[in-house]
């Protein structure tokens, strides 16, 4: 036990002090939270992951609560691309306390299913500054495509709230 939480102390501490992305390598996805949080497994350690640039719709965490639209479409579009296979993860750093998740881009191959997720309609482009070395304007492009022919979130028009509002609104985070 004492081996693996030393390695992904190592990890964390290399990724906060590096000033550029780099790749964490290799891992398992073994569970999908919502559209923007996974869970993966690799190098002897587990680590979640919150994906870089996106903002996914949000998942009502009580029974009682609402989902917001198209936030178990992202959900199911991330188990259906990643859930148990091997992705290449490439981190910029890690998220805000209390939740502490690497911040990274998510590869199958040679594709970013980050900027997927946002071509897709499934989530939109983060509001907070960007980690340094991570490429924005990628995202933003995909989410113009993504808007132009009102896919996904994009199609309820006035009606959409970004995540951001949402949770505002819904849990007063």
């Amino acid at each position: 036990m004492k081996k693996p939480l030393i390695m992904i102390h190592i990890l964390i501490i290399s990724l906060l002090v590096l000033s550029s992305p780099s790749s964490a390598g290799q891992f398992t996805v073994i569970k999908v939270y919502d559209g923007d949080t996974i869970m993966a497994e690799g190098h002897d350690i587990v680590m979640y992951v919150l994906l870089a640039g996106v903002d996914a719709p949000e998942i009502a965490s009580r029974n009682h609560e609402q989902d917001q639209p198209y936030g178990q479409e992202a959900k199911q579009y991330l188990e259906n691309k990643m859930l148990n296979k091997r992705v290449e993860i490439t981190g910029y750093g890690i998220g805000p306390h209390p939740y502490n998740h690497l911040i990274g881009e998510i590869f199958l191959g040679d594709t970013n299913i980050n900027i997927e997720l946002i071509k897709e309609g499934l989530a939109e482009v983060w509001r907070e500054k960007s980690p340094a070395g991570f490429p924005i304007d990628l995202y933003r492009k995909a989410q113009e495509e993504a808007q132009k022919v009102r896919r996904g979130i994009w199609s309820l028009g006035d009606k959409y709230m970004s995540p951001r509002d949402w949770r505002e609104i819904h849990t007063g985070k």
